[in-house]
């Protein structure tokens, strides 16, 4: 028997895409336990839409507190043993679910399973880069220079999640590449060479678009992940080289805009790590 998988639908003024998802969830070929929107602080018809259309999912509303934040309430008043996350723009395959189970169940020392996906800019399928390319096993290294892992693409155990301590809602950004570090500096993780999942992008409302320099919050998930004393010695030198480099890149692109605290500030963070004592 299947153990029973939640779904976590964060969502903030997509009463346009939300339909699109929810709609790839009803369509699974394994029914998961609960599916729960977690509305953070919309001003459009949210509600009414699920009111109307989809009554039967778990509808959470709270103040405009961010994505990570919207997340964890959906890990908190959810239940089940897998938990699953679905961006409120992104839309699964319907076997998506199943596969994961299948392979989950095929290899159960894994506690995370993450998939692969078809991207959409503006309406066009677009192939991934080669630094986009996902892979399983032991990927902390791959991790380090950018988000390796789509949150819409995993199942992932609840004790794991809480294990690590969930999102950081400190971040306004970044968030998934914070988790999946700290997963993977201390875990391998399954991964279904299968597109899943439907990733849209190129709409104004994204994370990527909202914020400049989202190194900035990559700097501050290192160095949080430096300081926690978890990574054993070659973790930690490849973290401090990859901090460095991106504090590099910001240090110069502060100085050309002629923002001299900022390029101080990771002038001096560079300084600090570059010491393999510390």
């Amino acid at each position: 028997m299947s153990k029973p998988i939640a779904v976590i639908i964060p969502t903030h003024n997509r009463s346009h895409t939300l339909p699109r998802a929810l709609d790839s969830v009803n369509s699974q070929t394994v029914r998961p336990e609960g599916v729960f929107v977690i509305d953070d602080g919309s001003t459009d018809d949210t509600k009414k839409m699920l009111d109307r259309d989809y009554p039967q999912v778990n509808y959470i509303y709270q103040n405009n507190a961010g994505v990570s934040s919207a997340r964890n309430t959906g890990v908190a008043v959810s239940e089940g043993h897998w938990l699953t996350f679905l961006d409120s723009d992104d839309e699964w395959m319907p076997n998506k679910l199943e596969r994961q189970l299948q392979e989950a169940n095929h290899n159960p020392t894994y506690r995370l399973v993450h998939c692969d996906e078809i991207w959409i800019r503006n309406g066009i399928r677009v192939n991934a880069m080669y630094k986009h390319q996902k892979a399983g096993g032991n990927i902390f290294e791959r991790c380090l220079a950018l988000c390796a892992i789509s949150p819409s693409a995993v199942m992932i155990e609840r004790s794991l999640f809480e294990e690590v301590g969930g999102f950081n809602e400190s971040l306004p950004a970044c968030e998934d590449y914070d988790l999946w570090l700290r997963i993977c500096s201390r875990y391998p993780v399954l991964y279904v060479e299968e597109p899943l999942l439907r990733k849209y992008g190129g709409h104004d409302d994204q994370l990527s678009k909202q914020h400049w320099g989202m190194d900035r919050f990559r700097i501050k998930a290192l160095v949080a992940l430096l300081n926690s004393g978890n990574l054993c010695q070659q973790q930690s030198q490849v973290t401090r080289a990859m901090l460095i480099k991106k504090c590099e890149i910001l240090t110069q692109g502060a100085e050309k805009r002629g923002k001299g605290e900022s390029a101080r500030y990771y002038t001096s963070l560079m300084k600090k790590f570059a010491n393999p004592d510390l």
